[in-house]
């Protein structure tokens, strides 16, 4: 028992300690975009159009190299600037898989190949797709919790005389107020990170690696397996390409990308970081569809490129 309880101990210390710096970096990423972008700056950053803006938000991981603990917070953030639903749904699926840093590590455990170039377009095919069909027939208050929408200032409250008087901060003033939000919502957060990983743990400490292999070879239940081990593992997208490397020799191709693709969009330290963010009714769906999508196009990997 008391191997067991260093094992858990061991493991949920792991992956709370890979992930909090990365929360880290997506709370200060939240607390800039608070105080230097506006809502003027985020019309122009976003294209008109449903599709255009939701392909942008599947690329913007590119502009924030963030994981999957440190995009909830700035997905939130962005929305209480305007992003639109669609884009931001893609932005939170797709940044852990579309960022450099993720492309790095992709690259460094697999080289220039299927794996890299097949995680790349799907972590922005499925993502873009998911925030498409979030967006029909939605609005952001059936999507999003109160605080997580943007609410215009009403006018009339000063006259205009009255609100030129009102100071800018320097400099150093906002950067105290991104430091304060940072670390207001690092707490916030953090907590759900906390439960996640310990669940995380609980679950890598009772499964065995035995059990893990017997189910690798079979098309469809290696897809699945490898997809449920990826939501459980809670593993971080930027190192999870070294862990899935482990099972390259056992497992299909398709079930290796299964992992590599739904493991960072969703697992279970971000599915409870989702709830501080989305209605409970959108979290559900937020987990179906991308392991049904994700699992469809693996299965077809599979069955029909065999690659």
């Amino acid at each position: 028992m008391f191997d067991k309880f260093e094992i858990f101990t061991t493991v949920f210390l792991g992956i709370f300690i890979e992930a909090a710096p990365f929360l880290l970096i997506g709370t200060l990423a939240s607390g800039l975009v608070e105080v230097f972008v506006s809502r003027e700056d985020m019309a122009k950053l976003v294209p008109r159009g449903l599709l255009p803006a939701t392909i942008m938000g599947g690329v913007l991981g590119l502009a924030f190299p963030v994981c999957e603990c440190g995009v909830v917070p700035l997905t939130r953030r962005l929305y209480r600037k305007g992003l639109p639903i669609s884009a931001g749904i893609a932005f939170l699926m797709a940044a852990p898989i579309v960022n450099p840093v993720v492309i790095a590590s992709t690259y460094a455990a697999y080289g220039f190949g299927k794996v890299l170039i097949l995680r790349f377009v799907l972590g922005i095919t499925i993502p873009v797709t998911i925030g498409l069909v979030m967006s029909l027939r939605a609005t952001p208050p059936m999507i999003l919790l109160p605080q997580s929408c943007y609410v215009p200032i009403s006018g009339g409250a000063k006259a205009p005389a009255q609100a030129a008087k009102v100071v800018q901060p320097s400099i150093i003033g906002k950067l105290h107020q991104v430091a304060t939000i940072a670390t207001d919502e690092f707490f916030e957060m953090a907590r759900y990170l906390i439960i996640g990983s310990m669940l995380a743990a609980l679950m890598q400490t009772f499964i065995s690696r035995n059990d893990i292999l017997a189910l690798g070879s079979g098309p469809v239940t290696s897809v699945i397996f490898m997809q449920v081990l990826a939501f459980v593992i809670s593993v971080c997208s930027t190192v999870d390409a070294f862990i899935s490397l482990g099972f390259s020799n056992e497992f299909t191709t398709g079930s290796i990308l299964a992992f590599l693709v739904f493991g960072p969009m969703v697992d279970i330290k971000s599915t409870l970081m989702f709830l501080n963010v989305f209605r409970k009714n959108v979290v559900f769906y937020l987990v179906v569809l991308p392991f049904l999508l994700t699992m469809l196009v693996a299965i077809f990997i599979n069955l029909n490129i065999g690659l």
